[in-house]
């Protein structure tokens, strides 16, 4: 039955919003009330204010889903990354659906688990709900939208009165004092920080960056913008604002939990938008990458040295311009003349599984060309060219990946060419959306007057503004359909599926992008020391960011001799990391003191694999290697529990020990000593030597909570055994080439064997 706010509640919340207002503009950042009208049945609020349709509902366990539209209602059917309905908690199948009307001077609320959402003068306020001992209700602040006279409202449009869209600026009160995590990925940039307080966040996507419109506050709550728009995001001591540049309907939807306890936001979070299916096991050994194998000889050399030198490898990879022309998406069989028997001869002499790159981009000579072009599957531009970039010399058009008949040309490609030849894996480079993610380059010549992602690109579903960071989320949807349709993993991509046979590997996604059988990397990072130490905070921040199937370049991109001292010693070191990563991942454009003959395009002779690095280092590169096997059971634990509750793999300290002062405000001002370590996974302390020629590491041990004191747990150093107690310390640990600082909690045999 649908209500209207009856005027009594007006004045009852009039009292509470003057009273909000004035606690929040003090910097108060908890305070408690008590509200005896509270539904806790409602199956959703309508704010009708003027022109503007706001929708208020309950959505998953302990979270609330908020629309907003200007001049027309949502239609329910906008671009989303959100699961419908969610995996776990009530809402979805519900379009919009609500029981009570809130005129502009009236309020109302609505509680679903301990969130509560209150109206009052058109202000959005959100709440935790806890029971008190006398058994009242208490109602916890999180945040509520921020307005008062000398501001613009906290909700706030510019319409586009030629179309049904307009740009948006929400903003949300916040404590100076707040901190907040996640955002996605700035691995480009020199961004250095977990806690977010105080910048602002450009949600652009190109390589290196991938930032996301999600967080997570100390405060007890994580907000996400279910909007593929690009934007910013502004974290002020007092305000944080969402700008979304082009939007038809404004969709955010807010969780809660106790303060600390970041499992059960992450747990909430993907129950909304899907949790990471486990991957293949083999992908979870060591994976052999360079820019790159430009033959088919110089794969099967490699894995025949790989057999020779009895070292495990997993999987190996073919990087770009294996294709004759940009769009082919199939080997040139000049170069490789026969992939089935290539892959075959790999699997025998290694066991491991291979993968291949495709890019985006289309040339006019490619065999596909004419065909995407006539019908409709090529995103356009403004100027009605499509032309998005020059590369290699050549102008080159993006596939529509928001195009359904795109997505589905395109993996029947990848099928005839490469699925069907025993090649089950494949590589989204350069999928960052609006363009290659790159400087445009004609011939040699950068262009930078011309910025990326590039604005003026068309796709089916819209404008770059306004969906562009779709673009990646829909090309990992479209290799999931490759694999839904030619293997047993038939629901992968509507979140559904808890197991992966094959896997993708990405740049760029978007929120939920964890559903996929897909996993993400760093892009192309600088090869020094001080980026192996940004590696371990790009890392934090995208598995806070809901995203914990990652990797990196180990040794980084571009800039590593691997002739010189220093760079077998930076690769050593970025190496030992990657042992303790989701995936141990090699890859990079080396430089070495080869002189090779004329060879193709990108073609580089210079070697990346174990062996490369000197004699000695060899050696300490197979026991690393070799300790990765021995972790496999750990690792796949790890992916089992976040199949299952989300439950971040690559923690940063601020998850498991915000019982800690020092970690607290450590990672508040972004403290190296504290942000350039995480967890990985319950039971490991990882702290990178990311000083060249250091052999000692400062190594700072969190405090245990009671809950890990509770087991009798202290932390013990990996390679000594030394027990050093119960943390809350720092130590000065040995830390060799071959001896990474790490510590266990627990039993070393429990860890070995996936027994956590």
């Amino acid at each position: 039955m649908l209500s209207v706010a009856p005027r009594h509640m007006y004045i009852t919340g009039m009292l509470l919003f003057c009273t909000l207002l004035s606690l929040a503009h003090s910097a108060q950042t908890q305070f408690n009330w008590n509200i005896d009208d509270v539904s806790s049945s409602s199956t959703g609020l309508k704010l009708q204010n003027g022109f503007e349709r706001v929708y208020i509902q309950p959505y998953g366990e302990n979270g609330i889903r908020i629309r907003s539209s200007l001049l027309r209602d949502p239609t329910g059917t906008e671009p989303s990354a959100l699961l419908d309905p969610p995996l776990e908690g009530p809402g979805g199948r519900a379009g919009l659906s609500f029981d009570t009307l809130v005129p502009f001077q009236g309020s109302g609320s609505l509680q679903n688990g301990n969130i509560v959402a209150s109206i009052t003068l058109g202000v959005i306020s959100f709440f935790r709900a806890s029971t008190a001992e006398n058994g009242s209700q208490v109602l916890d602040l999180l945040t509520s939208e921020y307005t008062d006279d000398k501001t613009l409202t906290a909700r706030f449009y510019r319409q586009d009165f030629r179309a049904n869209s307009f740009a948006a600026e929400f903003s949300f009160s916040s404590d100076p004092t707040e901190q907040f995590y996640g955002v996605g990925q700035q691995a480009c940039c020199n961004d250095n920080t977990v806690n977010k307080k105080g910048q602002v966040v450009d949600l652009l996507n190109f390589n290196s960056q991938n930032t996301l419109p999600i967080y997570m506050s100390n405060k007890g709550y994580l907000q996400i913008f279910n909007m593929p728009s690009q934007g910013r995001i502004e974290f002020t001591p007092y305000r944080t604002r969402y700008v979304a540049d082009q939007a038809t309907v404004v969709d955010y939807y807010i969780t809660t939990a106790d303060p600390g306890d970041y499992d059960t936001l992450q747990k909430q979070y993907t129950s909304v938008t899907g949790r990471q299916p486990t991957p293949p096991d083999f992908i979870l050994g060591y994976q052999q990458s360079k820019l790159r194998y430009w033959n088919q000889s110089q794969v099967l050399d490699v894995a025949q040295m790989f057999h020779d030198e009895k070292v495990n490898v997993s999987l190996i990879v073919v990087d770009f311009f294996a294709w004759k022309f940009q769009g082919d998406w199939s080997f040139d069989p000049e170069f490789f003349p026969d992939p089935a028997r290539m892959a075959a001869q790999v699997k025998a002499l290694t066991g491991a599984e291979m993968m291949v790159s495709l890019w985006p981009s289309v040339e006019d000579l490619s065999v596909n060309y004419l065909s995407l072009q006539q019908q409709g599957l090529l995103a356009t531009t403004r100027d009605g060219t499509g032309i998005t970039d020059s590369f290699a010399g050549v102008y080159t058009r993006l596939i529509d990946s928001t195009n359904p008949a795109a997505r589905e040309f395109l993996w029947k490609r990848l099928n005839n060419s490469y699925f069907s030849n025993g090649i089950h894996n494949f590589w989204i480079d350069q999928a960052d959306g609006g363009s290659l993610g790159e400087a445009f380059v004609n011939n040699g010549q950068s262009i930078a007057s011309l910025p990326y992602a590039r604005p003026f690109t068309q796709y089916f579903l819209g404008t770059q503004e306004g969906y562009g960071k779709m673009y990646p989320w829909l090309h990992q949807q479209a290799i999931d359909e490759l694999f839904s349709n030619l293997s047993s993993s038939s629901t992968v991509h509507t979140g559904a599926s808890t197991s992966c046979e094959h896997m993708s590997l990405t740049r760029s996604t978007f929120l939920g992008g964890q559903r996929f059988c897909s996993y993400m990397w760093s892009g192309d990072t600088q090869s020094r020391f001080d980026v192996l130490l940004q590696q371990v905070t790009a890392g934090v921040n995208v598995g806070a960011s809901g995203i914990s199937s990652w990797t990196l370049d180990i040794g980084g991109f571009s800039g590593l001799d691997i002739d010189s001292p220093s760079g077998q010693e930076l690769f050593v070191k970025w190496l030992s990391m990657g042992v303790f990563l989701p995936y141990m991942r090699v890859h990079g454009d080396r430089t070495c003191n080869i002189t090779s003959p004329s060879t193709p395009p990108f073609a580089n002779d210079c070697p990346n694999e174990p062996w490369a690095y000197g004699a000695d280092n060899f050696e300490i590169i197979k026991g690393y290697i070799a300790l990765r096997y021995q972790l496999k059971p750990y690792v796949s634990r790890l992916f089992a529990m976040l199949q299952e509750s989300g439950k971040t793999i690559v923690r940063g300290l601020f998850f498991d020990f915000s019982n800690d002062p020092k970690v607290v405000s450590g990672t508040a001002v972004n403290d190296p000593s504290i942000v350039h370590q995480y967890m990985f996974g319950p039971r490991l302390l990882v702290s990178p030597n990311g000083v060249e020629g250091a052999a000692t590491k400062e190594v700072y041990l969190p405090l245990l909570n009671k809950g890990l004191l509770a087991q009798n747990f202290t932390w013990t150093h990996w390679w000594s055994n030394k027990s050093f107690g119960r943390g809350g310390t720092t130590v000065n640990v040995s830390a060799p080439l071959d001896q990474i600082p790490v510590f266990y909690l627990g039993s070393k045999e429990d860890i070995l064997s996936g027994n956590v």
